[in-house]
């Protein structure tokens, strides 16, 4: 499962989750129609992201084409010729278009370390997106009867964008906090398995800029 943009991850899930809302409010008798669809929705999250979990921890993890931050997403993005899939195992095997390279114990540690720190932030990330889809949610259970204006006055989008991320922000900055111990992972599996090099795409700058980066996006509201 890929891990790419995980500082990102929340916002998709907010308007995802809400703009069809915005559609019942202009029909009849909206408490109990929305109501109901609200618990359906929050059941439908929890399902959805037990799910992602789950799959993080038992699925292989493909990498090379996830991770990409700030400007290693730019260098990415111009035409190169993509890498043949690789991905790590649970077991820490680690293949190539499906084919499992010789290792040996040492190289096997340093596969798994990685992939759990990486499992780790996406982990973080998916709680992330849970969190701010069920805030959303809560937030329009709570508004109820200023649904149909604020649909109508195109507000409720902006006004519960602007609360989830001031919500979740601190969050998405814990993840900026965790890529420098995963860069020195990266770096490490890079030395230990050269056959992994080409797929060690997050990038010193990138950490540095991480922050920085994520308090421009969420003063844009």
């Amino acid at each position: 499962m890929h891990a790419n943009h995980i500082r990102r991850a929340a916002l998709p899930v907010l308007l995802a989750s809400l703009l069809p809302l915005a559609a019942i409010a202009h029909e009849g008798d909206i408490a109990g129609e929305v109501s109901s669809d609200l618990a359906e929705a929050r059941q439908e999250v929890h399902r959805e992201l037990a799910a992602a979990r789950a799959e993080l921890e038992t699925g292989n993890l493909e990498v090379g084409n996830g991770l990409n931050f700030g400007k290693s997403g730019k260098h990415r993005d111009r035409g190169d010729k993509p890498l043949p899939k690789a991905e790590i195992t649970v077991a820490g095997d680690f293949l190539i278009e499906g084919k499992a390279l010789e290792i040996d114990e040492h190289q096997r540690r340093e596969l798994l370390a990685y992939r759990r720190q990486v499992i780790d932030i996406a982990r973080a990330g998916i709680d992330i997106g849970e969190r701010s889809a069920q805030l959303a949610l809560d937030t329009v259970d709570r508004g109820i009867f200023s649904l149909m204006l604020g649909a109508m006055t195109g507000s409720l989008e902006r006004n519960l964008e602007k609360t989830v991320k001031q919500s979740i922000e601190p969050g998405v900055m814990q993840l900026c906090q965790g890529l420098p111990s995963l860069l020195d992972s990266q770096q490490r599996l890079a030395a230990s398995v050269p056959q992994f090099r080409p797929y060690a795409t997050l990038q010193a700058d990138d950490v540095d800029d991480c922050e920085d980066e994520i308090h421009r996006e969420f003063a844009q509201n």
